[in-house]
């Protein structure tokens, strides 16, 4: 059971961390809209224009880094153990 857990915490960190790569790598907060330049064909002028797009950041790869820490942590508890030589009846 232990090996279990181990072994989905392994692909649960490694889901989230290659999610975090994938989406942008933002090393800040996470955004849901980015902004990009564009330019006024008639007067020339550059100006923001804001659009709607997911972009995880450094908080969501730490929530998802610690959940995995603590569920590798909860595989090391006693009672997930098969080995009943040490409990009492």
């Amino acid at each position: 059971m232990s090996s279990f857990l181990r072994l989905g915490t392994l692909i649960l960190w490694l889901t989230i961390l290659s999610w975090w790569i994938l989406a942008g790598r933002n090393p800040g907060w996470t955004k849901t809209s980015v902004s990009t330049m564009e330019t006024d064909p008639v007067t020339g002028i550059n100006y923001p224009v804001w659009k709607k797009q997911f972009v995880p950041g450094l908080d969501l790869l730490a929530v998802g880094t610690g959940c995995a820490v603590v569920l590798f942590g909860v595989s090391f508890l006693p009672f997930l153990s098969r080995n009943t030589k040490n409990q009492q009846l």
